[in-house]
């Protein structure tokens, strides 16, 4: 039986040169789903060639980082040495563990970017785990009332995404490029969010817009979805994290003395987090430690 769900309203903010996102995760009213512990969709954005993302190296821990690209292309590169160009319909995986670096840049003759970038908190006895980064040009894609289906984390209808994760999750891009309505099936023991990336669409009785995420949490067993011609909408899904977890910056952890550690290495240019010798500008600098760091659950 479906439940009615929540909605919650985006944060926006500009980043880069232009490029607003808005903030979907953490929110206030809603820290987590599942593991997915940050979501930010940026775009849809055009600009001059030059001008787009340049996200210079910053250090990540206890987390994956998930870039699912919708247009445009973004490179990254990380401190194990992997430089890994995204394009559409793929997602890039960093798996931090105990530590890594990265940076995020448009290459020069791009002019276009749509994105939804996510990040999972990994679960205890991964989360000091060796860093690794995966690239996955192939998602499995379900037809499903002229619906466009595309499992990008999890099982869903009878598919399975490649995306290695450590938690039970769900991520499915929905497209439907004439308009149509359908049901979809949940799992009780998930909770989920749904957020529009274009077009227009409706969840039972709310509707979806750029400024709103609607949560529902365990307990749905479906949802019917009704989406405008030319529309997309971002399905997440996933089992209560097993642990509160506190997230300060690029870095997720347990307490506090481990947080200040890890960017004490930061700071200290520790091994820990690498170095990405060819990048040409400078390293990014934290914000000031906040007085007390809110636990996420």
């Amino acid at each position: 039986m479906p439940h009615q769900g929540k909605e919650l309203h985006l944060r926006r903010a500009e980043i880069g040169q232009g490029t607003v996102i808005a903030r979907a995760l953490p929110h206030r009213e809603k820290r987590m789903i599942g593991a997915w512990c940050f979501l930010d969709h940026a775009g849809p954005v055009e600009f001059v060639q030059g001008e787009g993302l340049d996200i210079g190296p910053h250090p990540h821990i206890g987390l994956q980082t998930f870039t699912w690209m919708i247009e445009g292309t973004l490179m990254h590169t990380d401190s194990l040495g992997s430089k890994q160009l995204i394009q559409p319909k793929q997602v890039n995986l960093m798996t931090a563990g105990y530590g890594i670096s990265h940076t995020e840049v448009t290459p020069p003759h791009e002019t276009q970017l749509h994105t939804a970038q996510l990040w999972i908190a990994l679960p205890d006895d991964k989360r000091n785990m060796p860093a690794k980064f995966q690239h996955y040009p192939e998602l499995p894609v379900i037809q499903k009332d002229q619906i466009e289906c595309r499992v990008l984390v999890g099982d869903f209808l009878g598919h399975t995404s490649p995306v290695e994760v450590y938690s039970p999750l769900l991520a499915v891009d929905l497209y439907a490029a004439q308009a149509t309505q359908t049901t979809l099936p949940l799992k009780p023991d998930f909770e989920y969010g749904i957020l529009l990336l274009s077009g227009q669409a409706q969840i039972n009785d709310h509707v979806l817009t750029t400024d709103n995420m609607l949560i529902f949490e365990t307990g749905s067993s479906d949802i019917s979805l009704v989406l405008s011609a030319d529309s997309r909408v971002l399905l997440i899904g996933g089992e209560p994290f097993e642990s509160p977890i506190l997230l300060w910056w690029n870095y997720v952890g347990r307490s506090e003395d481990e947080i200040k550690a890890a960017h004490q290495h930061w700071l200290q240019h520790d091994s820990r987090f690498g170095e990405i010798p060819d990048y040409p500008g400078e390293r990014l600098q934290a914000p000031a430690f906040p007085e007390q760091m809110r636990a996420s659950k």
